[in-house]
């Protein structure tokens, strides 16, 4: 049997269309790296660079990608560092011709590979009728907008087998976020497509190191702990033969890598304990995180299922355009003062009702300890419509008119802006058998094969929960982040919360209070369906908000439309907390 081949060096540069711009220089030059990568793509990406490559048909990628590798590519070459990037956008092979540009201005030689398939435009009317929403199960209506992109998921087999062939660079359009990740480990490693175990490991590392510093410190609960947090490193992660993975950081950079940064970037954005993706599905209620040394985290244990038959599916929909504006209220009688101020603003332009979906929001800020002067308190007025002149001069106007005619203390804070297109995110799933995945490289076009179906293992048993202290029946009324850490994101329409704690007595006092009904109240009577995952083997619950972000991102009017605060937000309510825990 041969000897496993060490474990591979990945560094995560991007977790979003414009991340650190030195981050990439600062990954490589601060330590050795076999894999150079990132994410640079999001629903709101994908619709931004849709609406660029229609005015320019060269466009369509990201193009801080190219800025980051001018400063990179002379050194991956000489260190023999591989490059993989989904920035490719909607014009993987647009991005690829600038890259082998630059390399001529570099002065390199690199063999460039892309990954397509992702793009389904030309074929997805004839799959309209057959479609599902994702989340609430009901075709697509005319009035939801009409598709002006269809990209699917891809998985990481692309991807590996453009690095066996020898690619320096390998381009992707839509890909899963971690398949960037996973791709370099099978191909490291050699392994076999329906190595559940080790892929699933793969594919959680990629999960905590895809979004960037998030796994370093980065929008922690426990901030104050992190060292560095004014420039946190990018992470590294090093993934062995097995699957079993270390989340660390390159040494003397900013920020933390310890159990609770990297369970809580674990929970970000995901769902219930099984995590599909194209290539295996993770059970995250199996996932071990464990303090190896100082910024070094073990993650292992991972087991892992075949993959679904089908992929996701994301149809951007044009709905039209949106507009708001924001006012300031000095002092006191805050919701006095935004009641007229809504009447007057929306009457004067016919009512809410006249728009296809229109919003007051208040966000207070008369607090009594603040200094008189800042006790100042927002209402922003928003709007979203098929016509957007309604939302051009009618609206500003509808704005400027009450500086001088409404309550006391107004001001608007700027002045309102031109309306912006807007548009829907619309996830579904397609039978993978509909979606050829293709590799470019030196001219050639290779069909890559998607995983077998194979069986995996008996399903894990479910986690204990830890025991607990005996109580002792005398409780303080406290902030549930007293104890607990959380970390909320978005996903379409929906929105996950993920509370942790950190010592393994608190976990069984966790879950008595993220309830579907002590959840419903916090969040002011949410009606939609509220998904509850206990993970005590990561000493957390994963909370799944259905429908709280309406449309998504790109069409949410809300002033949270990706819940990123939400998370901090909940753990200010205030719950019974025993004694006993709290020693």
């Amino acid at each position: 049997m041969p000897t496993p081949r060490a474990p591979i060096r990945i560094a995560s540069c991007s977790g979003f269309y414009g991340d650190r711009l030195a981050a990439a220089r600062e990954l490589v030059e601060g330590g050795p790296l076999d894999v150079l990568t990132g994410d640079w793509l999001a629903e709101l990406t994908m619709l931004l660079l849709v609406r660029e490559r229609a005015k320019r048909p060269e466009a369509g990628y990201a193009r801080t990608f190219l800025a980051q590798l001018e400063q990179v590519l002379g050194t991956c070459v000489a260190q023999g560092t591989r490059i993989v990037s989904n920035a490719g956008g909607v014009n993987p092979h647009g991005l690829a011709d600038a890259v082998r540009a630059l390399a001529e201005k570099v002065g390199v030689q690199v063999r460039v590979a892309v990954v397509t398939g992702d793009a389904v435009a030309e074929r997805v009317g004839d799959w309209l009728p057959e479609l599902r929403h994702l989340d609430t199960g009901r075709p697509l209506q005319p009035s939801d907008g009409m598709p002006i992109a269809a990209n699917v998921y891809l998985g990481a087999r692309g991807i590996a087998e453009a690095l066996a062939r020898g690619a320096d660079i390998v381009l992707t359009g839509r890909t899963t976020d971690a398949a960037a990740i996973v791709g370099p480990a099978a191909w490291w490693h050699g392994w076999a497509p329906d190595a559940w175990d080790a892929l699933a490991g793969a594919l959680v590392a990629g999960h905590v190191v895809e979004c960037g510093t998030q796994a370093t410190g980065g929008n922690y609960s426990f901030f104050e702990e992190v060292p560095g947090l004014e420039h946190p490193g990018f992470p590294v992660v090093e993934i062995a033969h097995d699957g079993s993975a270390v989340v660390t950081k390159h040494p003397g950079t900013g920020g933390l890598v310890d159990v609770g940064t990297v369970t809580a970037q674990l929970l970000y954005e995901i769902g219930g304990p099984a995590y599909l993706s194209p290539d295996v599905v993770a059970r995250f209620d199996t996932v071990q995180v464990a303090q190896e040394a100082p910024d070094r985290v073990r993650v292992h244990g991972v087991r892992g299922e075949p993959p679904p038959s089908t992929l996701k599916l994301g149809l951007l929909l044009a709905s039209g355009f949106r507009n708001d504006v924001t006012f300031l209220l000095g002092g006191d009688r805050v919701e006095a003062k935004a009641a007229l101020l809504d009447a007057a603003f929306w009457g004067a332009l016919g009512g809410k009702e006249a728009f296809a979906e229109a919003r007051t929001d208040v966000i207070r800020g008369d607090h009594p300890d603040a200094p008189a002067p800042l006790r100042l308190s927002r209402v922003i007025m928003s709007a979203r419509d098929p016509d957007g002149d309604r939302l051009g001069k009618p609206f500003g106007a509808a704005a400027v008119e009450l500086a001088l005619a409404s309550v006391p203390g107004l001001t608007l804070d700027g002045l309102p802006g031109a309306p912006r297109p807007t548009g829907v995110f619309w996830p579904a799933l397609v039978d993978r058998d509909r979606v050829e995945v293709e590799l470019h490289l030196d001219g050639e076009r290779t069909v890559v094969s998607h995983p077998p179906l194979t069986a995996g293992g008996p399903p894990p048993a479910p986690p204990a929960v830890p025991e607990a202290p005996a109580p002792t029946g005398r409780t303080r009324r406290l902030p549930l982040g007293t104890l607990a850490g959380a970390r909320s994101g978005d996903k379409a329409g929906n929105a996950n919360v993920g509370f942790w704690v950190r010592q393994p007595g608190h976990v069984a006092w966790l879950l008595s209070q993220i309830t579907e009904a002590n959840v419903r109240a916090w969040l002011g009577g949410f009606e939609g369906p509220v998904r509850i995952h206990p993970l005590p083997n990561l000493r957390a619950v994963n909370v799944e908000l259905v429908g709280w972000l309406g449309a998504g991102v790109l069409a949410n009017l809300a002033p949270d439309p990706q819940a990123k605060c939400l998370a901090e937000a909940l753990r200010t309510v205030e719950v019974d907390i025993d004694e006993a825990l709290l020693s």
